[in-house]
């Protein structure tokens, strides 16, 4: 059994070390707001936290990983959609289907966390995520 700090709380499972984080967070620990995309971390729908920097969890073993950092998903981001970016989200009506919204919502939240006032080319730099419906 291993833990690991995710959404603030200290949560157990059960995985080898070579588990993708991705499939502990949706298949373990329930939380499926991460979405599998491609599988080697280009499209970007798996995107989380870590330690308040952007990464994709489809490609992140767990072996990469100890119980000290502070992993946080699209559910830990806002209890109820409350962040600033899914409200701007909301408000702007970017979502279509809606696959690829959390990763490119949580890319966002860490660049505006890292800086508030972004320029266009810090934020082609930092949206890297791919559509997969193309809308």
């Amino acid at each position: 059994m291993a833990v690991l700090n995710v959404n603030g709380k200290p949560m157990s499972f059960d995985a080898e070390p070579d588990t993708p984080l991705l499939w502990v967070l949706r298949e373990q620990l329930g939380l499926t707001g991460t979405k599998y995309g491609c599988g080697i971390a280009q499209c970007g729908a798996c995107t989380v936290h870590l330690d308040g920097a952007p990464v994709r969890a489809c490609v992140l073993p767990l072996a990469a990983l100890n119980p000290n950092q502070k992993i946080i998903t699209i559910e830990g981001l806002s209890s109820d959609a409350s962040h600033p970016v899914q409200k701007a989200w909301a408000a702007l009506d970017v979502p279509q289907c809606g696959f690829c919204q959390s990763g490119m919502i949580m890319a966002a939240a860490a660049l505006l966390a890292s800086n508030p006032k972004p320029s266009d080319a810090d934020i082609d730099a930092a949206m890297s995520n791919i559509c997969r419906c193309g809308t």
